[in-house]
């Protein structure tokens, strides 16, 4: 599959699962110096290969003939900055709800480390400047996801399927954290909690084979 189709699918399944509305959202994939960007103005679902332009990482259009996304210069600041290969941003409710009232998403269950732990909230910048690209790259440090103050999230990966399940993880931790606050307050796990857990997964225990 090549790039411009990767963008196809996952642009779908964002818009499928409930992760962006709308023209909102924008995904990318690099390949050495090129990167394959979702255009602006054009919902994901509505998505065919042709229409998504290719940049090269200095932010110069290559190939395509619609704009890239506004916020390409946030992806590329990322790329730049970060092994990433993929990156998935999208305005997903209970990931925007976190972005507009904390300073970061507490591990409120062990998952979290899949994302590098707590996730932290990027101050708020006008969306495609290279302030809130900024902030970005400042919130993904040691990460694999951030969210954006009153904006959304973002994501990244080896691949643009990692990225994508790494939105879906925290759209869903970010769920869990919501709906525990209707029910009381949620039980943070330590640190002490989440090295164990660490421990546990670089050292699984060896169960006995049964001998007949």
């Amino acid at each position: 599959m090549s790039l411009r189709e990767q963008l196809c699918e996952y642009g779908r399944r964002a818009v499928e699962q409930g992760l962006v509305i709308g023209t909102s959202g924008n995904l990318s994939v690099r390949q050495g110096e090129l990167v394959a960007v979702t255009p602006s103005g054009v919902a994901l679902d509505r998505l065919t290969p042709e229409m998504c332009p290719i940049v090269d990482i200095e932010g110069y259009l290559v190939e395509g003939d619609l704009q890239p996304s506004s916020e390409t210069p946030m992806h590329l600041a990322v790329y730049e900055t970060t092994a990433a290969q993929a990156i998935v941003h999208t305005h997903s409710v209970f990931g925007t709800v976190v972005a507009t009232t904390m300073t970061e998403l507490p591990a409120v269950h062990y998952n979290a480390l899949l994302l590098g732990g707590v996730v932290r909230v990027a101050e708020y910048a006008t969306y495609g400047t290279p302030e809130l690209a900024a902030n970005v790259r400042a919130a993904l440090e040691g990460r694999q996801a951030a969210l954006m103050a009153n904006h959304g999230g973002v994501t990244i990966g080896a691949t643009l399927e990692q990225a994508f399940e790494a939105t879906r993880l925290l759209e869903w931790l970010c769920e869990v954290y919501v709906r525990g606050l209707s029910v009381g307050k949620p039980t943070i796990l330590t640190d002490e909690q989440l090295a164990a857990v660490v421990d546990r997964a670089l050292n699984p225990p060896a169960f006995p084979r049964r001998t007949p």
